[in-house]
C-alpha cells in the first residue's frame, strides 16, 4: 500500500504543476491572446479533482472507502497547491519573458 500512496502523490505531484507548464488550455486548446492566471486556477482545481478521482478509485480497490469530513479536503487542497509551488515560481517568479 505505500507503493500506491508514493504514485499517488507523485502523480498529484506532476498534475499540480502542469498548468504551469504549458500554454495551452487543459494542454489541448490554444488560448487566443495567451493565458491568464485565471486559466490555471481553473485548470488547478478540474486537476484536483482529477486526482481525487484517482485516489477514491484506487482507495476502493484497496478496501472499503473511508468517509471523509471538510478538513480532510481542505489539508488535500493545499497540500496540491504545495505541490503546484514550483511550477507557479517558474512560470511567474523564474522565467524571463
Amino acid at each position: 500500500m505505500t507503493a500506491a500512496a508514493t504514485i499517488l502523490l507523485l502523480i498529484a505531484l506532476v498534475a499540480a504543476n502542469l498548468p504551469f507548464m504549458s500554454d495551452r488550455l487543459m494542454l489541448v486548446i490554444p488560448p487566443g491572446r495567451g493565458k491568464h492566471f485565471a486559466w490555471h486556477l481553473l485548470e488547478l482545481v478540474i486537476l484536483y479533482f482529477v486526482v481525487g478521482g484517482a485516489s477514491v478509485l484506487l482507495e476502493t480497490r484497496l478496501g472499503p472507502r473511508h468517509i471523509q469530513g471538510w478538513e480532510f479536503y481542505a489539508v488535500t487542497g493545499c497540500l496540491f497547491l504545495v505541490f503546484a509551488f514550483p511550477g507557479f515560481a517558474y512560470r511567474y517568479l523564474w522565467r524571463r519573458r
